[in-house]
């Protein structure tokens, strides 16, 4: 009797046990941001051809971007690139909290690319311990839009060299975002004022 009592017991600790490896292993993919679910992207997402990173620096409007934790409250958001000598991009991003009364909030970093055959695959990191794809997937011909992508496309963002982009052109850029399978939906217009206001 007590060898099946002994038997019984052993049994639920060994199930306890599987369980709280089984929650350990699901916690840490949680963490890393792993899924057990395969994303459903049929094909990879492209970047352009190649980027004159010279012509590329310089002073970026935000006209709209997928929601995200960093840009919360965000409106009239601009980057500002500059190209160094050792060929790194430094970062500024400005935006005001909440409106244009508001706080102007500044976060600066630095970017690098990591494809020079086409300068289109970048990483940006704002802290020293983390670094973030920044893909150019769409650009004007003359530099006047530019689309940031993400390579799960996560992370989406429409740029200008001015605060408004023509309409026809925004929707040609979202025509082609939906075919590179791009939820557009989830697209926010960032508010942005007058040109000659400058932050």
């Amino acid at each position: 009797m007590d060898h099946i009592v002994e038997v019984n017991q052993y049994k639920r600790l060994m199930r306890h046990k599987a369980l709280s490896i089984f929650t350990m292993v699901c916690l840490m993919f949680t963490l890393t941001g792993c899924s057990s679910i395969p994303e459903q992207t049929s094909f990879p997402l492209e970047v352009v051809p190649f980027v004159d990173l010279n012509r590329y620096t310089g002073v970026w409007y935000e006209i709209a971007r997928y929601p995200n934790k960093f840009q919360e409250g965000c409106v009239g958001s601009k980057a500002t690139y500059a190209l160094g000598k050792d060929g790194k991009i430094s970062v500024l991003n400005e935006c005001y909290d909440k409106s244009f009364n508001g706080k102007i909030k500044a976060a600066k970093g630095k970017a690098w690319v990591v494809d020079k055959e086409t300068n289109a695959k970048l990483k940006v990191s704002f802290f020293w311990f983390f670094a973030g794809d920044y893909w150019i997937i769409e650009l004007g011909e003359n530099y006047e839009y530019a689309v940031v992508g993400h390579p799960k496309r996560k992370y989406l963002w429409i740029l200008s060299r001015t605060t408004q982009i023509d309409e026809e052109v925004y929707a040609t850029i979202l025509a082609r975002l939906r075919d590179k399978q791009y939820d557009t939906s989830r697209l926010i217009k960032t508010p942005q004022i007058q040109q000659k206001l400058e932050m």
